[in-house]
């Protein structure tokens, strides 16, 4: 009927009888494998264009399994390992906001700029400047800026695809069991209007390829690196759900600082014309079941957001993107409603998994250890540099004590004295190294205990 999804989970009774267990969802559109780009766009994102021309703030995710199709939904079709940005929501958002700003709201003298950055394991860096590490801040009116954040000014769609083939060159991916060319960072694509002349801001698009979610499962018998992507990609995950849930209890406090990803789109949730438009791809694969209910569970809910503020809305927007084995796209489902009604409590996406000792334990293990490397990061920074400074100031020293006015002892005694406090900076250094050695082990150990967690079937 256009609006109705099933999924058929093979499922054992306890005399290993075999049964389908049959699982239904209703969304406002419901679309065959025949779907493209472009209709799921039309029926999805498109409805967000307006909102930016009235001075709202826009948001649209492509959430789900790795491997699932969200960047062919965003970034536009692959041919290999090629890819056509024509053909993605990228391009057909910009192509929108190009004619509108030209044709309808060329009276409000608005200039059209893109910025582009990925979240990589909590931290930012912008694709538009050579992956360059950036800070996240919150002003004195608790509004969260990117410091050094690249806008470029764009007059045309061909601007806008220059700019995402070369940040796409430059985003973070990597092969993990489920997929060879997995997508390990949240990539943020914005398309932002501001006031000619006053450079104000007056709307906002956030086009958002989340990386690929997974289960602890997945990824435990990984590298460490790879171990470290899948935590922080579930957890910023599931703090965009404890999000959601608490707009939807309206709850008083919403914990929009839970991950990097949540804090940089807190705006894009709370504001008073503020819409959101999530797209959920899905693998009609046996072994995908799990993810694929899941996702759907999750996309339902989403759909119940309520609206937000006086006359504004906050409009919830779900596309089920059914995606082939190795790539190829085929199902897609879109709901639009605004409701009334709270959401229920959000199932954890990795249900048996995530209450576990065992990975409870693991993600201690790794928070420690982030936050040990984080730290002999910084301290290791800091020396490189005071040795830096060190130089230019005993090439001085050497040079007056080589003069012939020079004084040895002066030069003896300064030279002990900055040794003495080098020596207790590097001895301190050592310390931190041996302990950020053994929360190296601590995680490593962690991890083989996940491993003997037995399989959910």
């Amino acid at each position: 009927d256009g609006s109705l999804t099933m999924v058929h989970e093979p499922r054992a009774k306890v005399d290993l009888t075999k049964f389908l267990e049959h699982h239904k969802f209703r969304f406002d559109y419901a679309f065959d494998e025949s779907a493209t780009n472009d209709l799921i766009y039309h029926y999805s994102a498109k409805r967000l264009v307006d909102t930016i021309f009235d001075q709202g703030m826009a948001t649209c995710f492509a959430y789900g399994q790795t491997g699932s199709g969200k960047t062919h939904t965003m970034g536009g079709n692959f041919n290999g390992k090629e890819q056509d940005p024509t053909k993605g929501i990228y391009a057909l958002a910009a192509a929108d906001v190009f004619r509108l700003n030209r044709v309808t709201h060329g009276s409000k003298n608005l200039s059209v700029s893109a910025s582009f950055f990925e979240i990589y394991c909590s931290k930012v860096f912008d694709l538009l400047n050579g992956k360059k590490k950036l800070r996240t801040l919150e002003n004195a009116q608790q509004k969260v800026q990117i410091v050094g954040l690249q806008e470029e000014g764009v007059s045309s769609v061909s601007d806008v695809l220059q700019l995402i083939e070369t940040g796409n060159r430059i985003r973070t991916s990597g092969t993990t069991s489920a997929n060879q060319n997995s997508s390990r960072s949240h990539a943020i694509f914005q398309l932002i209007l501001r006031k000619k002349g006053s450079n104000k801001l007056h709307g906002k698009l956030s086009l958002i390829d989340l990386a690929g979610n997974e289960r602890g499962a997945d990824t435990s018998s990984s590298d460490r690196q790879t171990r470290w992507e899948g935590a922080e990609i579930n957890k910023s995950l599931l703090a965009l759900k404890e999000c959601i849930r608490a707009l939807g209890k309206k709850s008083a406090h919403l914990p929009f600082r839970g991950s990097t990803l949540t804090l940089v789109l807190r705006d894009s949730f709370i504001g008073p014309k503020a819409k959101t438009c999530m797209i959920s791809t899905i693998s009609p694969g046996l072994n995908c079941c799990e993810h694929t209910l899941n996702t759907l569970r999750y996309a339902e809910r989403v759909k119940d957001l309520p609206g937000k503020g006086s006359g504004g809305t906050n409009e919830a927007q779900c596309v089920i993107q059914k995606e082939e084995e190795f790539g190829r796209q085929d199902d897609h489902e879109t709901s639009l409603l605004p409701v009334e009604q709270e959401l229920e409590d959000l199932e954890p996406e990795y249900d048996d998994l995530e209450k576990s000792s065992e990975l409870q334990t693991f993600h201690e293990a790794l928070l420690q250890l982030q936050e040990a490397e984080e730290k002999i990061f910084d301290e290791h920074k800091e020396i490189i540099q005071e040795y830096r400074e060190a130089v230019t100031v005993e090439s001085e020293m050497l040079s007056k004590v080589e003069a012939i006015d020079g004084s040895p002892e002066d030069y003896i005694q300064k030279l002990i004295l900055m040794m003495d406090q080098r020596m207790i900076k590097l001895s301190l250094f050592k310390a931190h190294l041996q302990e950020y050695n053994e929360k190296l082990k601590e995680e490593e150990a962690a991890s083989q205990l996940l491993k003997k967690v037995p399989p959910v079937l």
